[in-house]
């Protein structure tokens, strides 16, 4: 109870800091008030509401979505160098974006073919992975990669195609931002957030049996070929969500599974929650920090995240304390 405590104190701290962080500076009562007074008409009600909140409500949303599908992939392959863009979601829809841009496709289209082309990816990846009625583990990581490489090269072309203007559209993009990103765009995806959450913790308990081994999972009745599909369409859902509203932003969904585990411990049912706690108070935390820094330029939040990952991944991963996967 204490672990979920401190993760809760934790998260209205993010929203805290996101709040009073931005181009224009509010003072605690500004903020305070335009919280108690939505419909105020001041200059503070509508940075609060209308820049500020809505982005911190996305940096969670996207958080908690890459962390939790980052979670239940590395349960399923058991592996815990795996993370959520597996599956070809992120590299499918920087290649439908760069296309999009490059063919002249209007501002309003871009988002939703990045979306529609994650999916696609993530169909084309399982397809090549199935065998029989489940899914191949080794062919599912082949494909991956395989149609990540195709898919990082098509983007490549479109930039050394491209004008300055429109190339730094598509490497703004893939570098992950929430510049520009409202309530319209989190209303049009927590469906599909909400669909995949659903998804992942329907297969938490088929996870924590599959900890120890399919063929041990199948012995007390676990039905494996269903629990692989049930984390791929969870993981594919909650990744293409997160690229719509974010753009391209890793090591999320690679090192926040790590701390959860080392928080809340290996059973799948408390970790799930931990995990999602913590992606949704990272993300927002980078995000603060990516305007704060130097302003009023912004860091791209992909590449803050990054910088910031690779250090505690590594402290992680060769930290002598255990083994990163319990077994």
């Amino acid at each position: 109870m204490f672990t979920y405590a401190a993760l809760t104190a934790a998260m209205l701290a993010a929203i805290l800091i996101g709040l009073f962080v931005g181009g224009t500076a509010l003072s605690p009562h500004d903020v305070f008030d335009a919280l108690l007074h939505p419909h105020a008409g001041t200059d503070a009600t509508a940075i609060v509401w209308t820049l500020r909140l809505p982005r911190i409500a996305i940096a969670a949303v996207v958080g908690a979505s890459l962390a939790v599908a980052g979670f239940v992939l590395q349960g399923l392959l058991r592996n815990p160098l795996v993370d959520p863009f597996l599956t070809g979601v992120s590299a499918g829809a920087a290649a439908a974006v760069a296309i999009a841009v490059a063919t002249g496709v209007g501002v309003a289209y871009v988002t939703p073919l990045g979306f529609v082309a994650g999916l696609a990816s993530a169909l084309v990846v399982a397809t090549l992975a199935r065998r029989g009625n489940g899914i191949d583990v080794e062919r599912l990581i082949l494909a991956g990669v395989s149609l990540s490489a195709l898919f990082s090269a098509i983007v490549t072309i479109a930039l050394l195609g491209l004008g300055r203007g429109n190339g730094d559209a598509i490497l703004a993009w893939l570098a992950g931002s929430l510049a520009g990103r409202g309530w319209h765009e989190l209303a049009i995806t927590l469906p599909y957030v909400a669909i995949g959450f659903v998804l992942a913790i329907a297969a938490v308990p088929a996870l924590n049996a599959m900890r120890l081994g399919s063929n041990v999972a199948q012995t007390v009745g676990v039905d494996v070929a269903r629990t692989q599909w049930l984390v791929l369409a969870a993981s594919t859902l909650l990744a293409a969500a997160a690229v719509t509203l974010s753009g391209i932003v890793g090591f999320v969904g690679l090192i926040v599974p790590h701390m959860a585990r080392r928080i809340a411990g290996t059973d799948a049912r408390r970790s799930l929650v931990a995990c999602a706690m913590l992606g949704a108070t990272l993300v927002p935390l980078a995000d603060a920090l990516a305007r704060s820094v130097a302003p009023p330029l912004e860091i791209p939040l992909g590449v803050l995240l990054a910088l910031a990952g690779v250090p505690a991944f590594l402290y992680l991963y060769l930290r002598p304390r255990g083994r990163l996967w319990g077994t």
